[in-house]
């Protein structure tokens, strides 16, 4: 096992564990998702020994090379990047989540070419809560519609919201886009729609 991938999870482990007993909440209620883009079959190995089971990728040819690889692993793949249309079938095949649903046209043939013999697909809603120009996501006020007709799909599950955020120049700026991904995600709930899940912060927001 590489150590230095066992020392750095232990670390980030104990970053989020300290922030949870901070703002009163059971650790358990939170997971890491180690990104894995860039890395090869090799290092997610040595993470897997460590105890880290969710991988999120990018690069959908590469993650499918590298999940192909590791089929013997019981690991959960996260689609976190831009999917284009002619990259749907590849991650409706391999993974078992992805955050970066923004338009419904994706959303339907990813549940279109989901395999029957796989469980339905795990998605987030990815929402430009800040506005950000360089940012892909949903705009608020069209989150609501995409939502319920996300939520219709036959072969996805919805189970929340995803938000990359503008940098923040302080803590207070960070932690009010994380409130209103909250915020948003509450507005959804109060809809009908039983969502569990925020897939935002970086491991530098634990500094």
């Amino acid at each position: 096992m590489n150590t230095s991938i066992a020392e750095n999870l232990a670390q980030v482990h104990a970053h989020i564990q300290a922030a949870c007993q901070a703002a009163g909440r059971a650790p358990g209620s939170v997971q890491l998702l180690a990104v894995s883009k860039t890395w090869g079959a090799d290092a997610v190995r040595s993470a897997h020994a460590a105890g880290q089971t969710a991988f999120g990728e990018n690069y959908i040819q590469e993650a499918v090379d590298k999940i192909t690889a590791l089929q013997d692993l019981p690991l959960q793949w996260h689609c976190i990047g831009p999917i284009q249309s002619n990259k749907t079938r590849l991650v409706a095949e391999h993974f078992d989540w992805v955050h970066s649903i923004d338009r419904l046209k994706i959303a339907q043939r990813l549940s279109e070419q989901r395999p029957a013999h796989l469980p339905p697909l795990q998605v987030c809603i990815q929402v430009n809560v800040d506005g950000g120009e360089t940012k892909s996501g949903v705009v608020p006020q069209d989150l609501p519609a995409l939502a319920q007709a996300v939520a219709a799909l036959p072969r996805l599950q919805l189970r929340g919201l995803m938000t990359i955020p503008e940098p923040a120049e302080t803590d207070a700026q960070m932690r009010a886009v994380h409130r209103q991904a909250k915020d948003l995600l509450d507005n959804l709930r109060a809809q009908g729609l039983a969502l569990d899940t925020l897939s935002m912060g970086m491991s530098a927001d634990l500094a």
